[in-house]
């Protein structure tokens, strides 16, 4: 039987009322429990770059996030290097991706600092994030400093988007620890990051600012480098703070 148009008008509009409504419940309900795995991942990506992947993922949720809350600290920086305190801001809640449109002086900078086992008071090594461009979107990851504050302790690298087999092998356990041990700093002090070069199978074990390419992904290689190389920029105040107290310290 034919209907009337205003039959099929009211129709669809109760039709697109209730769906609506189903729609925004499943999102108050599924909300926190998706705001919970985010904050899980993030946990997990930050903790990558201090302890060994396979450790990590044999843990249960509740393992990580105990873990986590016995030896990870943080604090929030400028690009000055001066800790924010006012505001009830927390490195945890920072945004990078949103902050990442901001000009770098106005920018929130997290600085996520791994204690040792027992003794809150001992620091074993500090965490930056780090946010950039590859091929076909965005690439982050975590890089962690050992406390003279110039060794590369661990990396850890995502991606949105960048190519299977080629570009998405950032995330690789093999393509991260290459830069294990390499520097950020000459002998000098002036910033050098480091450069993953083009091309892959040779040898940069002597040569503490380059690691091997990736076949293939020179574009998404060249976006690794310029992201370490400007994040290590917008934290070498606070990175060489640390370093002078160290140092005036006799550690």
């Amino acid at each position: 039987m034919q209907q009337s148009n205003t039959y099929i008008i009211v129709y669809s509009a109760v039709l697109t009322i209730i769906l609506g409504l189903l729609l925004s419940g499943s999102a108050q309900v599924l909300g926190p429990w998706q705001q919970e795995a985010i904050a899980l991942d993030k946990k997990k990506q930050i903790l990558g770059a201090v302890i060994n992947a396979e450790e990590i993922a044999a843990m249960t949720p509740e393992q990580v996030n105990e873990f986590y809350a016995a030896r990870i600290s943080s604090t929030v920086v400028d690009i000055t290097g001066k800790e924010i305190t006012e505001g009830g801001v927390s490195a945890e809640k920072v945004e990078i991706a949103k902050d990442y449109k901001k000009p770098a002086d106005q920018r929130l900078y997290p600085v996520f600092i791994y204690h040792a086992e027992g003794n809150p008071e001992d620091v074993e090594s500090y965490i930056f994030p780090l946010y950039g461009a590859g091929l076909w979107d965005a690439i982050w990851g975590y890089l962690s400093l050992e406390t003279d504050m110039n060794t590369i302790g661990g990396i850890t690298l995502a991606h949105a988007a960048e190519t299977p087999g080629l570009g998405a092998r950032i995330t690789e356990s093999e393509v991260q620890a290459r830069y294990v041990g390499k520097k950020i700093f000459d002998e000098s002090g002036a910033l050098m990051a480091v450069q993953m070069q083009k091309g892959e199978g040779k040898d940069y074990s002597s040569d503490p600012h380059k690691v091997d390419g990736m076949s293939g992904a020179t574009i998404t290689g060249n976006g690794v480098n310029n992201m370490l190389k400007a994040y290590m920029g917008h934290y070498e105040a606070y990175i060489k703070a640390k370093s002078s107290q160290k140092a005036v310290a006799g550690l």
